[in-house]
Formats: C-alpha cells, structure tokens, sequence
C-alpha cells in the first residue's frame, strides 16, 4: 500500500511537471510570437503623403475587411444589412490616395505598436463607430487565440487585448467641454446645455491616455444657437453656435498647452462627419435625402451639411498649440458617400423602425451616422497608416 501511494505521489508529480513544462512552452512561445512581429517599410506610407485626397475604387474582391457575421462588437445603430438594406455596395468601395497607397490593416502590427499602452476615441456616437469599426478590423486580423474583452463602465467602453496589454477605450463626450449632455445613454438631444469653459471631468480620463483621437461637430449643429455658460454657472446665455465652439476649442487647448510636454502622448483631432439630409445638393431637383442611395458622388463635392467656419475655428486653433496634434482631415473623402447611411435600416431612440417609420424616409431616415462595415473603416486605416509611419520613423 505504501509503495502504491508513493507510485501516484510520482506519477501525480510528473504530470505537474508535465503541465508546468507545457504551460512554459505555450507562454514562451506567445511571447516569442509577440515579439517576432515586425513593423517594417514595406506597404507604409511615403513621407509627405496627403492620404486625404484621391478617389473611392470599386472593389468586392478583398473589401469589406469584416463582416457583421464575424465581427461581435456592432451595435444595431450601424448593421444595416441585419437591419434589412437590400444592397451591400457600400461594404466594397476602397479610398484610394492620389500620392500613395495604403498599408493594408494590420491587426498584429497595430498590437506591436499598441504594446503597453491605451488609445482612446472621444467623442459623441460617430465617434463610436470609429471605435467599433476599430475593434471589428483588430478582431478580424488577430489570431483567434488571443484573449479579448469588451467591459463598459460609465460613459466609457473598454477593449482590452491582454497578451498585448492593449487597452483601446471609448469615452463618450459629445461637446468635450462639459455639458447636460455626458451621461452615456441617459442624454436628451432637444434639451443641450454646454459649460464652455470646462473639461475638468472629462481630462481625468484622458489624461492617462497614450493616443487620443478626439471628435465633436454634430451635436454642436441641431440649432444656430446654443445655450450655454461661460464662468458662472448659473449664468446661462444663448451664443451663436460657432461662437460657443470657438470658445470650447479654446478651453479645450488650455488643457493641451496648460500640462506642459505630454512626452509621447499622440493625439489626434477628427474634422467633420458629413450629413446627407438633402439629395438636391447632389441631384437637381429632387427632394430625398440619403435614402435609397447606393453610389458615391462623383466629381467635387462639398455638402451644405459641413460647416466651412467650423472647419476653420478647428484649424485656428490647433495651427496655435504650443504641441503637436494631427488633424485627420476625412471630411472631404466622406463628403461622397452618400451611399454609407443606415437611412431606414438604422434605430432611434434604441429600437429599429417600425414598418411605419420605414415607410417615411423623409422623416426617419438617418444621414448622420454610418453602416458598419463602411466609412469609419477607412477613417481607421487612416489612422493606422499615420500610426505606422510614426512608429517607423521613431
């Protein structure tokens, strides 16, 4: 009996060291694996590239880059066939800069670059897109392996890519100075209140960030004015609505210039997301919007729906910052996607439309915000494209 149980103590022992051993191996081959990845010059692009010019290419060949079927991370707001579009032309069309070409996404390069670090999208709910479309083109191209999580906290979801330590986190702030308007789901649209001269709640979130990809512009245009305060609180006035933008951009770079050198914090700043609300803009005389639009526009283009003075308020006051931020200019490249829309294949107010609604476009089409997969997939091979030039160039 003695000999028995000291045979089972052994053979007990061997299997630990057996799964130890193995667990050793698996673990130094994923860090090996890790570490093998390289970023290299191939496919990036050219120094002095403008990646913000060029045309839209048909191609069903090697785009969409995911699908809804393979990408769990979507929201109903954004999966338009599920939601019924008969057509998926807008899944095929690839931007094509005049100057370059570029990289094709990465997911495991991206990781590389990632390693250890927190990249975080701020914004209001196309900025959200930009976010989900950024987890579906990182969800597709990593090994299945590979953990991952999605957690949402408050105004914040958070996708973590542990064998990396990757965190890439959104973080919902419409104006991104302080407003009635911050609670993430609990908003009212018709009722804004904007407190232009504070990000104080909102910079201890980005603070520890170390890419930051900022955007907030459709929130700011439902009226021409905008009720607002600036000191007081409770001194609460009606301002033109580029005025109040003006004077939030600037309390914004406050808090760029006011922390000094932020070492090798990136940060980015999106331009305008284009609406389609009118189709006479690019049709003359008709009287739709988006709905039914299955094509990009073709030739120069320039919506109604995408504020001139905005654009330069925005470029005023980044060209005056005491440290760098990129300026990702897809205002233009998007102006032609006319066809990208959820139109009646969207929701409202969290609930998909009803037969009823559908059969009203011109009241319950949505023009502001985009099917996934779709435009927000190139704003993010944008951004990874400048990502990857960076990281070489270090």
């Amino acid at each position: 009996m003695q000999i028995f149980r000291w045979t089972s103590f052994l053979l007990c022992l061997g299997l630990a060291s057996f799964l130890t051993g193995l667990f050793l191996i698996s673990s130094s081959h994923q860090n090996a694996s890790v570490s093998a990845i390289e970023v290299s010059e191939e496919g990036a692009i050219e120094e002095g590239c403008n990646v913000f010019e060029g045309k839209w290419i048909w191609n069903n060949a090697t785009y969409p880059l995911y699908t809804e079927e393979t990408c769990p991370f979507l929201v109903k707001q954004t999966t338009c066939l599920r939601n019924g579009r008969p057509d998926s032309f807008y899944q095929h069309w690839k931007w094509e800069p005049d100057e370059c070409d570029l990289p094709r996404f990465d997911g495991l390069k991206l990781m590389k670059i990632l390693k250890d670090k927190r990249m975080m999208f701020v914004g209001d709910s196309v900025q959200r897109s930009m976010f989900e479309s950024m987890l579906c083109l990182i969800h597709e191209s990593i090994p299945s392996n590979v953990k991952k999580s999605l957690t949402k906290v408050p105004r914040r979801k958070v996708f973590k890519v542990e064998d990396f330590n990757v965190s890439i986190e959104y973080y919902w702030a419409p104006f991104l100075v302080e407003s009635i308007s911050d609670h993430a789901t609990n908003h009212t649209v018709l009722k804004r209140l904007v407190r232009l001269d504070s990000v104080a709640k909102h910079r201890k979130e980005w603070d520890g960030a170390d890419i930051l990809i900022f955007e907030s512009y459709v929130w700011w245009m439902y009226r021409p004015t905008i009720n607002a305060t600036y000191g007081s609180i409770e001194d609460i006035r009606e301002y033109n609505v580029t005025d109040a933008y003006r004077m939030a951009m600037e309390t914004w770079s406050d808090w760029i210039n006011a922390r000094g050198d932020h070492g090798n914090q990136k940060i980015f700043f999106m331009t305008m997301s284009p609406t389609h609300l009118w189709s006479w803009e690019w049709k003359h005389g008709t009287n739709g919007n988006c709905f039914n639009e299955m094509y990009p526009i073709e030739g120069s283009y320039w919506g109604t729906g995408s504020n001139l003075e905005i654009m330069a308020i925005l470029e005023d006051v980044i060209e005056q910052l005491k440290f760098k931020v990129t300026i990702m200019n897809i205002t233009q490249l998007s102006e032609h996607r006319k066809d990208g829309h959820p139109s009646i294949y969207g929701e409202r107010k969290g609930k998909l439309l009803t037969k009823q609604q559908k059969s009203d476009p011109a009241n319950y089409a949505d023009c502001i915000h985009w099917c996934l997969p779709g435009v927000p997939d190139t704003w993010n091979e944008i951004l990874y494209a400048l990502l990857l030039q960076d990281y070489r160039s270090k």
